[in-house]
């Protein structure tokens, strides 16, 4: 017995997000918790009511029985058994009040948590989605943020509910005798003892396999999205991936049942001794009712009464096994919500130079991203003058892309340092430094959304009505093919809603530049910004370009001489080392690796 009762102290001792859990339903909706608390007292002592007037009504039939005045007895009785209909309308009328607070107190404690979620997911650094493990703990965050919480808000509810309950029950037991209220606990704490074990096992099972879960829902996803429709259709992998994805999810699931036929096999034994405890009282019961000791009423009473204790009982260790699920899979969730940022503002920022005077300098910088030894850039000195256009040529990987995500701050150096005007980047309030930056990438993103929206969120702080859209989408010929949509810039863009309208590709990467010139920004950057547009497109653009600035600082990305040939300056990266800088005309002069770039490329217009 000591044994047992240590087992489950032990256990429950690990209840450490628990107290988080009740402050989060709390925070997330007061006054529904408050209502739920009121109807949880009103229907823990309803039951109390109801069983002192059953004892009541069957002493009463029990003494009209022997009565001669039988019709002012079942007046007596018919007052008794209204009494008890009333108390059992009011357990209906708490019961539905209950079910609608608790409903609406879990689908806002559930969109609170879903904020939580999105709030943390915005806050971390990139660096995080660089690590697998990240990943799986994201993806165990996300897989209970949507029943979670509902479950944590009604295990809280029934093991309150079960407390008051009990207390009430078990002080009437004990009139009869006290060794019925260990009996109970005697009888359902195996049962409490296999959950708990059960529960541990589970969570094990669901760390372990989170991994696999991800690969599954990766072919999921893949299967249903649309930016992976076409080649799946083309190389026929639509059955590959459906037999690999079920492959998967058979695995998963004879695991899973395992686990719950063990776990069932052993409540079916602990819910033996549960039954032979009840029917044990009831033995117990009617000898002290056969002996004279108690009435006929008492013994229905205290029998009901043993009922709803080792109901109330089952309740209460059901939910305390609850908490502890619960717990053990927020732990997840807290897991998630406890990972903290690197790339912070200091405690007393410096402001952003307006207008800048020095430029941005880049000095010594080295990089290789988390988790790699591999040193992406290396020893980078590199100067942007305020209002120079500055082109970043090289092959694939070899870091200009690295320096934008730099400049940005996504990542911090792992030497050397990055400078406005003489001040590092670490000394600026981050969304301050980020606001002077509009960036274009090279996988920018189709928002489907209007395509005045599409072109707004490049500054969401203007009116969504401001007619400089219209210009910024004039400028980088987006207008065009926006005026030859449906309902012009009030058209949906993409085909995920309804009255939506594609775009080719390289309309969108049209409305992506007019997003980024849309942008209040004096730091415009632009990864492969024409690379989906044709030569005609490429040319428009670009011979708007130098008045789309407006005396702004842009750095350009791209594998096109065509477009770079207008920079100021242009340095060539090679294995994350600037080999070469200078103006297009200098560097052709110097017969260098951009020379024999640019003439590899001019070939093929020859």
């Amino acid at each position: 017995m000591h044994s047992i009762i240590s087992n489950i102290i032990h256990r429950l001792r690990g209840l450490r997000n628990i107290n988080r859990a009740f402050l989060l339903v709390w925070r997330s909706a007061p006054g529904w918790t408050g209502a739920g608390i009121g109807l949880i007292i009103v229907q823990s002592l309803l039951p109390l009511a109801s069983l002192y007037l059953m004892k009541l009504i069957v002493d009463g039939v029990t003494g009209a029985a022997v009565s001669p005045n039988k019709i002012n007895s079942f007046k007596n009785i018919a007052g008794l058994i209204a009494l008890a209909a009333a108390a059992t309308l009011a357990s209906a009328l708490c019961r539905s009040f209950a079910g609608i607070v608790r409903e609406t107190q879990g689908g806002v404690v559930t969109d609170h948590v879903s904020d939580m979620i999105h709030e943390k997911s915005i806050a971390i650094d990139l660096a995080y989605y660089d690590n697998p493990a990240f990943h799986d703990t994201l993806h165990r965050a996300q897989q209970e943020a949507p029943f979670r919480p509902t479950s944590v808000v009604a295990t809280i509810t029934q093991l309150c509910q079960g407390c008051i309950s009990f207390i009430a029950v078990a002080g009437l037991l004990m009139c009869l005798h006290w060794a019925i209220a260990l009996l109970l606990f005697v009888a359902l704490a195996p049962g409490i003892l296999i959950r708990l074990k059960y529960t541990d096992r589970i969570y094990a099972w669901q760390q372990e396999r989170t991994k696999t879960e991800r690969k599954a829902h990766y072919f999921h996803w893949m299967l249903i999205d649309s930016a992976h429709a076409r080649e799946i259709r083309l190389f026929g992998l639509g059955p590959l991936f459906i037999g690999w994805y079920r492959s998967i999810s058979m695995q998963l699931r004879k695991e899973k049942l395992t686990l719950s036929t063990q776990r069932a096999l052993f409540e079916l034994i602990t819910q033996t001794c549960g039954i032979a405890a009840l029917f044990g009282a009831l033995a117990f019961i009617a000898s002290r009712t056969l002996s004279g000791t108690m009435t006929l009423g008492d013994m229905v009473m205290y029998y009901q009464a043993f009922q709803r204790a080792q109901g109330c009982l089952q309740e209460i260790l059901s939910s305390l096994a609850g908490l502890y699920e619960d717990n053990l899979f927020l732990s997840n969730f807290y897991a998630f919500l406890d990972l903290k940022p690197e790339i912070t503002s200091p405690p007393a920022p410096v402001k952003f130079p307006e207008p800048m005077e020095k430029g941005i300098t880049f000095s010594h910088v080295s990089f290789n991203y988390p988790g790699s030894t591999n040193s992406v850039l290396k020893d980078i000195d590199l100067h942007i003058v305020p209002g120079q256009v500055v082109a970043l040529v090289g092959e694939n990987g070899s870091g200009k892309t690295t320096l934008v995500k730099l400049l940005c701050r996504f990542y911090d150096p792992a030497g050397g340092n990055i400078s406005v005007d003489g001040i590092n980047l670490k000394q600026f309030d981050v969304p301050a430094l980020r606001k002077q930056l509009t960036v274009v990438f090279q996988d920018y993103i189709h928002y489907n959304l209007t395509a005045r929206e599409n072109i707004w969120l490049g500054n969401i702080e203007s009116d969504p009505a401001d007619e400089k859209i219209i210009t910024a989408a004039e400028q980088t010929g987006a207008a065009q093919a926006i005026g030859r949509l449906q309902k012009s810039f009030d058209t949906p863009l993409g085909r995920l809603f309804e009255d939506g309208e594609e775009l080719s590709i390289g309309e969108w990467q049209k409305v992506a530049l007019a997003r980024a010139f849309f942008s209040d920004a004096r730091i415009i950057i632009l990864d492969e910004p024409t690379s989906s547009m044709d030569a005609k497109a490429e040319h428009e653009v670009f011979n708007a370009f130098r008045s789309l600035l407006d005396g702004k600082t842009a750095v350009l990305i791209s594998h096109r001489f065509s477009t770079v040939r207008m920079a100021d300056c242009i340095y060539v990266l090679d294995n994350g080392s600037i080999i070469e800088s200078g103006t297009h005309d200098d560097l052709v002069k110097k017969g260098g690796k951009y020379a024999r770039l640019f003439d590899l490329q001019a070939r093929h217009y020859k």
